[in-house]
């Protein structure tokens, strides 16, 4: 089957804006996405209204999913029946690209959050047998992205490390976070150009960029030092200008990928989210162009 492949810039697309983005479209504005992103789990079997205006989506722009709920770090067993579901929806919709979380979010129910895994030799031969039995279901390379974690359990390498090493063992491809990577080197004392430097060029499928949140306790405080400040992985606001200079780094170092930008809630006017779709795929035609 045909699949449409992802290429330039793209957006998560929400059911927050999905109503005010199909009008600009049936309205002619030219908008600067490439391509979207959905949570095949938000989707699946839905029908009514709501799965026309997906439908509306699939037939004119090239789609990846990027999952929530495979919990490919679980010691429950995996759900193959959910992959076998998930491998039907990216048929149907020509989905070409399929990636997950490397943690975990379930044991006997979910828990609605992504879990850390321990960076372990351990923990790499078990993530990288489940997820070459999710390959082994789908017929084709799971991407995996490396998460954000405010934790590091059981932590016997770095995390570059960890992620490299399941790559490697899994044989699969990267969903490169860079605002994940911003995220732990600043709330675990990571060098940020370091771990992108550390990652596979030939692993790398794509990137997600994305706004976080900084802790505001002792923000007033001019004496607390604003590196001591937690990070947390919202996708609520603007990305900022250190983050735009990692995703530099990372096409300097990897080349120019395919590169969504995450909002899931406070969002702008779709004018906003453009200005930054924009953005990414001004970085990538300057690089292109050269």
């Amino acid at each position: 089957m045909n699949r449409h492949q992802i290429t330039g810039a793209g957006l998560g697309l929400r059911r927050g804006f999905i109503s005010d983005l199909q009008s600009r479209i049936e309205s002619g504005d030219d908008i600067p996405v490439d391509f979207f992103e959905v949570a095949p789990e938000n989707w699946l079997r839905v029908g009514g209204r709501l799965g026309r205006q997906f439908r509306y989506f699939t037939e004119r722009y090239p789609f990846a999913c990027h999952g929530l709920s495979l919990s490919i770090g679980s010691p429950a067993p995996l759900d193959e029946a959910f992959v076998r579901d998930v491998r039907e929806f990216l048929k149907e919709h020509k989905v070409a690209v399929y990636s997950e979380h490397l943690s975990y979010c379930s044991d006997d129910g979910h828990l609605y959050d992504l879990m850390p895994l321990p960076f372990t030799e351990e923990a790499v031969k078990y993530v990288s047998e489940r997820i070459m039995r999710v390959q082994d279901i789908l017929g084709e390379r799971l991407v995996i992205e490396n998460v954000s974690a405010y934790v590091e359990p059981g932590r016997e390498m770095a995390e570059p490390e960890f992620v490299k090493a399941v790559l490697d063992a899994a044989d699969c491809e990267l969903l490169l976070d860079v605002n994940n990577v911003f995220v732990n080197s600043t709330n675990h004392g990571y060098d940020a150009e370091e771990y992108i430097r550390a990652m596979p060029s030939d692993r790398v499928r794509y990137y997600h960029i994305a706004g976080h949140y900084q802790d505001a306790a002792g923000s007033d405080d001019q004496s607390v030092d604003p590196s001591s400040r937690l990070l947390v992985d919202t996708h609520g606001a603007d990305v900022i200008e250190p983050v735009w200079q990692l995703l530099a780094t990372a096409y300097d170092v990897h080349g120019v990928r395919p590169t969504l930008l995450e909002r899931d809630f406070n969002f702008p006017d779709l004018s906003g989210m453009f200005d930054e779709v924009a953005r990414i795929k001004a970085a990538q035609e300057s690089l292109v162009h050269v």
